[in-house]
């Protein structure tokens, strides 16, 4: 299950992060979610819980560009990996992202040596655009794709 932390759960998510680049990359979620309260869902961290209200992960958009696209990032806590979590959650805030208006494609990337992602992504309906970010190769899911 998929819900949008309110900016109180954001702002207690940094407080406890240990992780700096988690922590930082938390923190311009909220400032982009704060910047633009109008589109609040494309900045805020999405919580992925289990039907028992577990908490077994994260995702969120990185906004919504004017061409259209949004890039989504997202990771499950260790001890739930391996569980389809994160293939459940991403198909989840993909098929949402793509039915609302103007947008036409979702973007990830995945590590190179993230073989697990790099599933996770294709199990979604991703495809890598040849594209290489910051985060290693870029994976695209257009928005008239049928899996």
């Amino acid at each position: 299950m998929l819900c949008v932390a309110s900016k109180a759960e954001m702002e207690r998510i940094i407080a406890r992060q240990t992780d700096v680049v988690l922590k930082k990359a938390y923190q311009e979620m909220l400032d982009g979610y704060l910047a633009h309260p109008e589109q609040g869902e494309w900045y805020a961290i999405w919580l992925v819980t289990r039907h028992d209200g577990v908490q077994v992960g994260d995702l969120s958009f990185k906004g919504l560009n004017e061409d259209g696209s949004v890039e989504i990032g997202y990771g499950i806590k260790d001890e739930f990996q391996g569980q389809g979590y994160a293939t459940e959650a991403v198909m989840t805030a993909v098929d949402w992202a793509l039915n609302q208006d103007g947008v036409l494609c979702v973007e990830a990337e995945a590590e190179p040596d993230n073989k697990a992602s790099q599933r996770v992504l294709a199990k979604c309906g991703f495809v890598l655009n040849g594209i290489v970010g910051e985060e290693g190769p870029r994976y695209v899911r257009m928005h008239n794709l049928t899996i």
